[in-house]
C-alpha cells in the first residue's frame, strides 16, 4: 500500500512538473497571483473564462521553485521569479495582452462576510441605518460605542461607524454586527502580485500605463533636454528647432533695423514701414463680410419673389 501511494504521488509530481514546464516553454508572459480566500468554484469559473487565452497553474512553492531552477539554464530570466514565490501564489500564463487578462481575472470577485479572525483588506464603514433590531439589543451596540436611538420600537444608528481599517483583525463583535446587518464587506478573488513579460518582472500598476502616458512623459523629457541645452548653449536635436527659430527672430530684428532684406523679413519690414496698410486691409475684409451677407439676402429675396410670381401664373 505504501509503495502504491508513493508511486501515485511520484506520478502526480511528474505530471505537475510537465504541466509547468510546458506552460513556461509555450508562453512568454504571466501574471503571478495570490489565491487566498478563493474558493474552488471561483477557480473553476476563472479557468472557464480564460479558456483559450491563458493557462492557470497553481501548486506548492517548493515544487514551483524546483521546476524553475531545473529550467534556469534554458530560461535564465526566470531567476527573477523565485523571490516572488512566497505565500499562496500561482501563475496565469498567456501570450495575449496582460491588461486584458488582468481585467478578466479581476471580474471574478465574490462578496464574502467578515469572519472572526480574518484580516480586513479595506476600510469597512457601516452607514447610518435602522437596524431592525429590538431595544433589547441596545447593550450590544453600546459595547461597540455605536450611537443609537429607538425609533418605532427598533434600534436606529444615528451616524456612520468606521468599523474596520485595512490590516485590522475582525473581532467577534464586529463580525456579529456585520452579520446582523447582512453586510458582506469583503470581495475575494485572485490578487495580482507581479507581472512577467519577455524576461522582465514588474508591478501590476504598470499595466495601467497607457500610450498617452508614455508619450506625455517622453515629451516632458524632450522639453527638459531642450531647456537645458538652450541654457548652456549646447546644441542637441531637441533644442535645434528652438535655436533656429530664435536665430530667425534675431535676424529679422536686425533686418528691420537696417537696409538688409530677405524674404522672411519682408513682411515685418513692410509692417514697420506702413502699419496702416495692414489695418486698412483688415478693415476692408471686415466690411466686405456684411456686404456679402446683404447681397446673399437680396438674392434670396429676389428668388423668392420670382418664385411667388411663377405660382401666381400657374394659378
Amino acid at each position: 500500500m505504501v509503495n502504491k501511494n508513493f508511486a501515485s504521488k511520484k506520478a502526480w509530481k511528474a505530471a505537475y512538473f510537465e504541466k509547468l514546464e510546458n506552460a513556461i516553454r509555450n508562453h512568454s508572459k504571466f501574471l503571478l497571483v495570490n489565491a487566498d480566500n478563493v474558493s474552488s468554484k471561483q477557480f473553476a469559473e476563472i479557468r472557464i473564462a480564460l479558456r483559450g487565452k491563458a493557462t492557470v497553474v497553481m501548486g506548492k512553492n517548493t515544487m514551483m521553485k524546483k521546476c524553475i531552477r531545473d529550467l534556469l539554464h534554458e530560461f535564465p530570466d526566470y531567476e527573477r521569479v523565485l523571490p516572488y514565490l512566497v505565500q499562496n501564489v500561482g501563475f496565469i500564463f498567456t501570450n495575449d495582452d496582460l491588461s486584458e487578462i488582468r481585467d478578466m481575472v479581476l471580474e471574478h470577485k465574490v462578496g464574502a462576510p467578515a469572519r472572526q479572525g480574518a484580516i480586513s483588506p479595506i476600510d469597512v464603514i457601516v452607514p447610518m441605518q435602522n437596524t431592525g433590531q429590538g431595544p433589547e439589543k441596545t447593550s450590544f451596540f453600546q459595547a461597540l460605542s455605536i450611537q443609537t436611538k429607538i425609533a418605532r420600537g427598533t434600534i436606529e444608528m444615528i451616524a456612520d461607524v468606521h468599523l474596520l481599517k485595512p490590516g485590522d483583525k475582525v473581532g467577534a463583535s464586529a463580525a456579529a454586527l456585520l452579520s446582523m446587518l447582512n453586510i458582506k464587506p469583503f470581495a475575494y478573488g485572485l490578487l495580482l502580485v507581479a507581472c512577467f513579460d519577455e524576461g522582465t518582472m514588474f508591478e501590476p500598476e504598470v499595466l495601467d500605463i497607457t500610450t498617452e502616458d508614455i508619450r506625455a512623459k517622453f515629451m516632458a523629457g524632450v522639453c527638459n533636454i531642450a531647456s537645458v541645452s538652450l541654457n548652456i548653449g549646447y546644441p542637441t536635436v531637441a533644442s535645434a528647432p528652438h535655436s533656429i527659430a530664435n536665430a530667425l527672430r534675431r535676424v529679422i530684428a536686425v533686418a528691420a533695423a537696417t537696409d538688409i532684406t530677405f524674404p522672411a523679413a519682408e513682411t515685418a519690414k513692410a509692417f514697420l514701414a506702413d502699419p496702416s496698410a495692414f489695418v486698412v486691409e483688415e478693415a476692408v475684409v471686415e466690411a466686405a463680410a456684411p456686404a456679402a451677407a446683404a447681397a446673399v439676402d437680396d438674392d434670396d429675396d429676389s428668388d423668392s419673389s420670382s418664385m411667388g410670381g411663377g405660382f401666381d401664373m400657374f394659378e
